[in-house]
């Protein structure tokens, strides 16, 4: 398992794979969303990015919401990748074996890097 960077020069094709916390939710003592980034790493598979939302309801129809007195509610959190599609695989393997409850979104996506290593 390795992060490809095989698309430094031209876009790949690959998967935008998302996942839906909270910003208590745990696992092994830690976080959901730092579980899920140091899994990440850990397994070499890329780079992934974590997102608060202000408001949101998921599958149990909860609403949580940020109100001027009531920062530390239980806000969304969206824990994001963009991998190869082997790489997403490995990922939501290793978060499947490891028995956490999440729910993910899976878009294939066509991704690249911008920079000045462009025109060599």
């Amino acid at each position: 398992m390795s992060i490809d960077v095989s698309f430094r020069n031209t876009p790949a094709n690959g998967i935008f794979l998302r996942f839906y916390t909270h910003v208590h939710a745990r696992h092994d003592g830690l976080l959901i969303s730092e579980w899920l980034l140091e899994l990440a790493k850990r397994n070499k598979l890329g780079g992934g990015s974590v997102f608060r939302a202000t408001a949101g309801f998921g599958r149990h129809g909860v609403l949580h919401h940020e109100a001027f007195f009531e920062l530390a509610d239980d806000l969304p959190l969206k824990v994001e990748f963009l991998l190869s599609e082997a790489n997403a695989q490995t990922l939501l393997r290793l978060v499947r074996e490891a028995g956490v409850d999440l729910v993910y979104a899976w878009s294939p996506v066509q991704f690249g890097i911008l920079g000045k290593d462009e025109a060599t």
